[in-house]
């Protein structure tokens, strides 16, 4: 016969509650123990994101002989589309998306796949990687101040005293820039437009992710884009025939890397942290494209550039101050 015994309340010893544990938050991770091993895949997701996104202004750069920008545009989305749509089909994370949802999703893939690849591609035939990096690496604030308005997020003061900052450096890069001639204006416009294109993508997929899967949005607009960016077919299969076998190489590198794997790391981050410290993490670009493009490609972003670009980044760190303020 087994007795039974009623539930007694176990000693307390220094340290312990009575009160059930509370979840790891981010700001207990650094601390160690089951924390930490949340983490790590986190920070290691957040490093291939960085990584890949600055390598991809030093792979479009070197293949800029052998592809025309909108051939490149199309040809990496295409590799993007099909690497995507395989990793959908294997994860079955499809949500159907309703009408509102089809619109935005559209906004994001003709702006920021299909008018930023195409911009950018173009802007880097007439500037260095690292000019490039640090004058579209504005899309936060534009992005921030796009929010503010569709969004109705308000116009914080920080925000607007850093948009002045980081136009600023913006300002001092177009200088340095165009101090060689006209092509290279060109070149800072069409990376001015290319911040703006991301930036509206952006602002139009913050609208869609509280629904729909991040990786089926990222298939989704990708595919979209590919479609935006079909016109330039003939030209894609007019590079490919004389394209050498490095170009080629970029051009499937620029697909499976910083638009496949790099969306889904990033994916998988942002549902894991705020997307505003995620966002902060892309500061880190332009530095690590500079510090690539210098030995790959030997070159160096002119010396009022980089001040630009540090003016332009603490610009854009000045603008989160409000955000990144610990709340009591």
């Amino acid at each position: 016969m087994v007795r039974h015994t009623p539930n007694r309340r176990l000693p307390m010893v220094p340290g312990m509650t009575s009160r059930p544990a509370a979840p790891p938050t981010l700001e207990s991770i650094a601390g160690g123990g089951p924390a930490r091993r949340f983490l790590t895949p986190v920070v290691g997701a957040i490093a291939v994101t960085v990584i890949a996104w600055a390598s991809a202004f030093v792979a479009i750069r070197s293949v800029r002989a052998s592809f025309d920008p909108g051939a490149l545009a199309l040809g990496r989305l295409l590799i993007g589309s099909a690497a995507l749509t395989v990793w959908v089909v294997v994860r079955r994370s499809w949500v159907r998306p309703n009408a509102r949802e089809w619109g935005l999703v559209v906004v994001v893939g003709v702006a920021w796949f299909g008018l930023y690849n195409v911009a950018l591609n173009a802007a880097e035939q007439r500037l260095d990687a690292g000019t490039a990096a640090m004058l579209v690496n504005i899309g936060p604030i534009l992005i921030a101040l796009l929010a503010g308005w569709l969004l109705r997020e308000g116009f914080p003061r920080w925000l607007l005293i850093g948009a002045v900052i980081a136009f600023g450096g913006a300002v001092l890069i177009g200088v340095a820039s165009t101090s060689r001639g006209t092509a290279d204006l060109q070149g800072v416009l069409l990376c001015l437009a290319a911040a703006a294109a991301w930036a509206v993508g952006v602002t139009a997929q913050k609208s869609v992710l509280g629904r729909l899967p991040g990786l089926q949005v990222t298939q989704m607009a990708c595919v979209i884009g590919a479609v935006a960016c079909s016109p330039f077919a003939g030209r894609l299969f007019a590079n490919l025939d004389g394209a050498t076998v490095g170009g080629i190489a970029g051009m499937l590198y620029l697909g499976l890397i910083p638009t496949t794997l790099a969306f889904a790391t990033w994916a998988y981050a942002l549902s894991r942290m705020p997307a505003g410290r995620l966002g902060i993490t892309t500061y880190l670009v332009p530095p690590l494209t500079i510090a690539a493009s210098w030995p790959l490609l030997g070159e160096r972003p002119p010396l009022l550039a980089v001040v630009g670009g540090m003016v332009a980044l603490a610009g854009i760190a000045l603008s989160r101050r409000r955000a990144d303020r610990p709340s009591r």
